[in-house]
Order: structure tokens, then C-alpha cells, then sequence
């Protein structure tokens, strides 16, 4: 007995030690012991009208803070926000790939259904850093990994813009996220402990990059896409793909600056209609200056062979690994 009960002893040692591999190497242990996260502070930021202009520019265009924030009419081309409902959240009840109950909440100074009682902190640390007044995680459908290069300044507008929006009482559900993937989400926040510089302003290609990395992420699934498209979005809008923005063939090789432009502004490439999901409402809000700048380090791109033809019948695509329209045209 005494010779069993060692070997028991050796082996649940052994499975022990095994599973902390594992474990280590595998998800990690944020999912047990909870997301990186860091101390809110007290400060506020400062009320000026320069910030107010910024933060209004950035949540109403680059960021697109509203396409995600409001209810939509998707009857219309561009999805439309009804009136008195912009950033006032929804519970998206038809996202078969979402896993639970998909709420996107109020950010609203309401009092009692929104950000009314959260810090200015606070709301610069979820935005960047995933992490709700309560300490527990943001689902990583809101883009934190794609915000974190959002730079100080800029944040300070986005906080002082939304703290300066009507109030909108709109009371939602919490959102639920199903077993296991409510803890496995704990691994995605990551503090920011640094300063965020923003870009070189008066380069128009490190501009357009720093747009290009807030506001193109549906284009840029993986950071191995290099925004080639590739991510798929079914929803009231339709059952679509991102398509491919380098300058590959497949790509937009074939746009001019005016071409972009004009998409950006009125969802229409010539006579093509771009799905409402594309979030032209809210971009076309940009500068033309801006849009140029985006439009220049678009063309610096890498290219990279990715036809995505929302038109055609879906077929598998060895580049993304999914099937969409043209997908058996692309070829590693």
C-alpha cells in the first residue's frame, strides 16, 4: 500500500507539473487569475475647444465610434442612425458568431444607463486598454489591441468629446459571454504604462498610417494580412468579407486618390455599391486631407495577391483560410 500510495503521490506531481506546461505554453494563466491591468489615477482632463473639435472629429469619423455604438437602419445604404440614438449602445440579437448575448453598451454621459459616473481615466483605459469601470474585461470585439496606439492627446479629445454629448437614457441587458471564452478573454487586455506619442503631423504618410491602424482593422484581421482583407462580417448588412486595400491587382490598384476620395464620401466605387457594413457615413466625416493621407500610405503597402469578390458564390481561399467570393482564385 505504502508503495502505491508513492506512485500516486510521483504521478499527481508529475500531472501537476505537466499541466502548468501546458498552461504556461498554451493560454497562460490570465484566464484564472485575471486580466493585466493597471491603476486608475484621478486625473481629468482639460476642457478645451481644440479637444472637443479633436475628440468630436475622431468618435464621429476615424474611430467610428457610432457604427458600433448606435442602432442602424440597415434599410438604407450606410446604415443611417435614427435620430437621438447616436452612442446610446444595443443589444445585437442576430450574431450567430458572437458567443453569448452581444450588448454594446451606452457611452452617454447618462447617469444611470451610460458613462455617466465613470472617470475620465477610467473611459481612457477601457478604450485603450480593454478594461470596464469594474475591472473585468471588454470583449475584444471592441478594438482596444488596434486603440492602445491611439496617442495621449488624442485620447484626452475622445474623453472630453464624449463627456460633452447629450445624455442618452437607453437601459440594455448586460452582455453575456458563454463558457470558456469569458475567461479565456482575460488574456487580451494589456496595460499602458508609457506615453503614447502621436504621429509626425505635417508627414502625410505617417498620418495615414496612424489612421490606417485606428481605423482600418476589419481589413486587417491578423497582423500577417497586412491589411489584404480577409475578415468576415455577416450581419443585417448582408454576409460579406473585408477586401483586399494593398496595391496588389486584387487589390486597389486601380484607385486614384479622387477614386478613394469619392468612395470614402459616398459608399459608390463608379457605379458599385460598397456594402452598408463599410462605415462611409462616419469616414466621409474626414478631411479631404486626411483621406489623401490614408490614401498615400495605402499605396506603400506591400502588395499582397488576396481577391475578395463579394459578388461570387463563396469558395475556399488558401491566403485567409476561409471561403469568400474569388477565394479559389488565390493561390499561396
Amino acid at each position: 500500500m505504502k508503495k502505491l500510495g508513492k506512485i500516486l503521490l510521483i504521478s499527481a506531481a508529475v500531472l501537476v507539473v505537466v499541466l502548468t506546461v501546458a498552461i504556461t505554453f498554451t493560454i497562460g494563466w490570465r484566464p484564472f487569475i485575471g486580466p493585466k491591468k493597471r491603476a486608475v489615477t484621478s486625473r481629468q482632463f482639460e476642457r478645451t475647444p481644440e479637444r472637443l473639435a479633436r475628440g468630436k472629429y475622431l468618435v464621429r469619423g476615424l474611430l467610428d465610434c457610432e457604427s458600433c455604438h448606435s442602432p442602424k437602419d440597415w434599410t438604407e445604404h450606410g446604415g443611417p442612425i435614427p435620430i437621438g440614438m447616436a452612442l446610446a449602445g444595443q443589444a445585437v440579437s442576430d450574431d450567430p458568431g458572437f458567443p453569448g448575448k452581444l450588448v454594446i453598451p451606452n457611452i452617454t454621459p447618462d447617469l444611470e444607463t451610460g458613462i455617466g459616473k465613470w472617470t475620465d481615466d477610467q473611459i481612457a483605459r477601457a478604450i485603450r486598454e480593454g478594461i470596464r469601470n469594474d475591472d473585468t474585461t471588454l470583449f475584444p470585439m471592441m478594438p482596444y489591441e488596434g486603440f492602445k496606439r491611439l496617442s495621449d492627446e488624442d485620447i484626452a479629445a475622445v474623453v472630453v468629446y464624449l463627456r460633452s454629448v447629450a445624455p442618452v437614457k437607453n437601459p440594455l441587458p448586460p452582455m453575456e459571454i458563454n463558457f470558456p471564452v469569458n475567461y479565456l478573454v482575460r488574456s487580451a487586455p494589456e496595460p499602458i504604462t508609457q506615453p503614447v506619442p502621436g504621429p509626425n503631423m505635417s508627414d502625410p504618410i505617417a498620418r495615414g498610417k496612424y489612421m490606417v491602424a485606428l481605423g482600418c482593422g476589419c481589413h486587417n484581421p491578423t497582423e500577417k494580412s497586412r491589411y489584404s482583407g480577409g475578415e468576415h462580417l455577416k450581419g443585417p448588412w448582408g454576409d460579406v468579407v473585408s477586401p483586399n486595400l494593398t496595391s496588389d491587382p486584387s487589390g486597389i490598384s486601380y484607385y486614384t486618390a479622387g477614386t478613394f476620395i469619392s468612395a470614402m464620401r459616398t459608399g459608390y466605387v463608379g457605379a458599385r455599391k460598397l456594402n452598408s457594413i463599410m462605415p462611409f457615413i462616419q469616414i466621409r466625416n474626414l478631411s479631404d486631407d486626411d483621406l489623401k493621407a490614408i490614401f498615400a500610405y495605402l499605396k506603400t503597402l506591400p502588395p499582397v495577391k488576396h481577391r475578395v469578390d463579394n459578388t461570387l458564390p463563396p469558395t475556399y481561399c488558401k491566403v485567409c483560410k476561409q471561403s469568400h467570393g474569388g477565394g479559389d482564385q488565390n493561390k499561396i
